[in-house]
């Protein structure tokens, strides 16, 4: 279990594709929560743990089905107050003796719940009578309730949408408070942590920040650390939050494969070594992963072999600075969740990642992994407070093998990758000029392997076209184009194609995800 105050909430997760935004809804209000899989939860984990409260998850399941998925029965008995989302509604339902069905009619999307009651899950948020809007996704749904509920709320489609035990402590709802698409879900979540809990909503990166150097120093002592820094957000948090709690027994080494943005290498290196004076080996072998990568083009092979070459450059400056015991990772708290399915069940791999995952085994070291317990934008407010610069802290998400998979469909060189590195940095200047970088989830280019006939001048040009690609989105997991406006793409294009020679045609990528991936390979 994490080191953080007893002010805490336990997320008891069904399997539900939103049980993330749940965390995130609490964990915005100020007050520590974590996500356990339903089949790792037990009255000795949840005494362990120490919650002020419980929230059960959605999920796919269902309540009605043999052997489908149950909180503790103990949960129950315990004193503790609990909020059932949708699956977690009907499980307490179906667990404390009532009565759950699949009827003929269904609610999926946006729905109206009318309030016929109170509750304190309500208290200063919505009142009796008042009708409002909610996200529902569910089939079966609550008929009967247990002795000592009331209902408070109905819909359409569910005649208990939401219900309460105000002497025990216990509400259920059947919509989705955690989306956005409820729009006073938040508020409903805040009551329940903050009025029914008790929660101050005290817990803040200040305090996560002192907690983890102490976790830090207690797990490392005197030995050494490595980390391998890419000058992404997550890596740059870890080490300057390392370097913090055990000074010089951090080690970074910086392996430059050539395929950064426009001067990212140089920023790394200032920042790290010059003004947290941070220990830095840089190791520039562009080289060494152009000769690797000589004449491929399939996606898979580029990847595993830029992975595959990091390993070997990664330890073998390893081996120059002597060695280490523990090796830093910038895992984040949706990695951590994501590898404990609740069902234990296969995923497609829509394509591999690059990461330093493979060091552990071969150089027989423990991980130290303090942004675990985090989301993204907690790491990003983490680095603000670690006094790490805005343009570092907020920099759109990078892939590990950088413009070696933005160049697709052909051999990768040093002439094309300098290309592409030119026309990436002015669209990115426009973007930041234009004041549109904030909002927006990650924008780059691609150049295609493609070459179309243009007019320079007087002249006919056969030259590169660009794809230029920017997302929003809140977690990476869904994306939408950012909607640029006719002049901003004119004024890019023109740009690119006046101050990059070899470029004479820029396209703009309105694909969504799905059905497209963010990146192109």
């Amino acid at each position: 279990m994490a080191d953080t105050p007893s002010e805490r909430i336990l997320i008891i997760d069904f399997g539900s594709q939103v049980t993330q935004l749940i965390a995130r809804r609490v964990r915005e209000s100020g007050v520590y929560c974590e996500v356990h899989p339903f089949n790792k939860v037990s009255e000795d984990s949840i005494r362990a743990f120490g919650p002020a409260g419980v929230i059960l998850s959605g999920g796919p399941a269902s309540v009605i089905g043999e052997g489908s998925p149950r909180a503790p029965q103990a949960l129950f008995t315990l004193g503790l107050p609990v909020l059932g989302i949708c699956y977690g509604q009907q499980t307490m339902v179906a667990q404390l003796g009532g009565r759950v069905e699949a009827p003929d009619h269904r609610e999926f999307g946006r729905a109206f719940v009318e309030v016929t009651g109170t509750c304190a899950l309500f208290e200063d948020v919505w009142a009796s009578g008042q009708r409002e809007q909610v996200w529902m996704s569910h089939g079966d749904r609550v008929i009967a309730l247990p002795e000592g509920f009331a209902v408070v709320a109905t819909s359409e489609g569910a005649p208990f949408a939401a219900i309460a035990d105000e002497a025990r402590r216990f509400y259920g709802v059947q919509f989705h408070p955690e989306v956005v698409h409820t729009p006073h879900g938040a508020q409903l979540l805040r009551t329940f942590t903050h009025t029914i809990c008790g929660c101050q909503g005290t817990w803040t990166m200040a305090a996560f920040r002192d907690q983890a150097i102490a976790r830090i120093r207690q797990q490392v002592g005197s030995k050494r650390v490595l980390c391998g820094l890419s000058g992404g957000v997550d890596s740059s948090v870890a080490a300057a939050l390392i370097h913090e709690a055990i000074g010089d027994q951090l080690v970074c080494v910086l392996v430059d494969h050539g395929f950064m943005r426009a001067g990212e290498a140089e920023e790394v290196v200032s920042v790290f070594r010059d003004r947290f004076n941070i220990r830095l080996v840089h190791r520039e072998a562009s080289d060494l992963f152009l000769q690797r990568l000589d004449g491929l083009t399939d996606p898979e092979q580029k990847r595993k072999i830029i992975g595959a070459t990091f390993i070997d450059v990664f330890e073998e400056e390893a081996k120059k600075v002597g060695g280490a015991d523990f090796l830093a990772q910038g895992t984040l708290y949706p990695d951590v969740i994501e590898s404990v399915s609740f069902a234990g069940g296969p995923s497609v791999t829509i394509k591999s990642h690059h990461n330093v995952g493979g060091l552990p085994e071969r150089m027989n070291m423990a991980l130290v992994e303090p942004l675990r317990d985090l989301f993204k934008d907690e790491v990003r407010a983490l680095g603000r407070e670690l006094g790490l610069p805005d343009t570092m802290v907020g920099r759109h998400p990078f892939p590990g093998p950088g413009l070696a998979i933005r160049i697709p469909g052909q051999p990768l060189t040093r002439e094309l990758l300098d290309l592409l590195r030119k026309a990436d940095a002015i669209y990115l200047e426009e973007i930041r000029a234009a004041g549109l970088y904030d909002a927006i989830w990650q924008a780059f280019a691609v150049l295609l392997p493609v070459r179309t006939v243009g007019v320079m001048g007087d002249s006919r040009s056969y030259d590169y076209a660009l794809a230029l690609r920017a997302v929003t989105s809140t977690d990476g997991m869904t994306a939408d184009f950012f909607p640029f406006d006719a002049a901003f793409l004119s004024r890019v294009s023109n740009r690119i194609i006046n101050e990059v020679k070899g470029i004479n045609r820029v396209t703009y990528d309105v694909t969504s995800k799905p059905p497209g991936t963010i990146e192109w390979e």
